[in-house]
């Protein structure tokens, strides 16, 4: 390994142990991602139990990480907002409401994936 490929390589481990605390830091600090995090492990264990089929894996993966990942960047965009204005501005309310609202569209997307792939199997 050349002296070019180090720095790239470590710079690119530190990257990931920033990710892994970022996620850590959600899942300890924020209630919304505690919840969701509860939902994602009961759906996992809905999967195994009705046994779904793998494109039904992909589909309900794939709404565990949209959901999840949309809480942490409303999470992080709601954190700036109150460092850069900390009092009531109707301008940061606005951009929070409007993290939040990405949030409930990836939420309700989920539910119907889920409803999708569970309501034939329970009924």
């Amino acid at each position: 390994m050349t002296k070019k490929e180090s720095p790239f390589v470590v710079n690119r481990i530190k990257s990931v142990g920033y990710a892994f605390k970022g996620a850590i830091m959600l899942l300890r600090n924020e209630a919304s991602v505690k919840v969701q995090f509860t939902i994602a492990l009961l759906v996992t264990a809905a999967g195994f139990f009705f046994d779904i089929s793998l494109n039904e894996w992909i589909s309900q993966l794939l709404a565990i990480g949209l959901v999840m990942s949309m809480e942490g960047i409303n999470t992080a965009i709601e954190e700036m907002a109150n460092f850069i204005h900390p009092e009531h501005h109707n301008k940061i309310g606005l951009i929070k409401d409007i993290a939040a609202g990405a949030v409930f569209f990836s939420s309700i997307f989920a539910i119907i994936i889920g409803f999708i792939i569970y309501l034939p199997k329970i009924f």
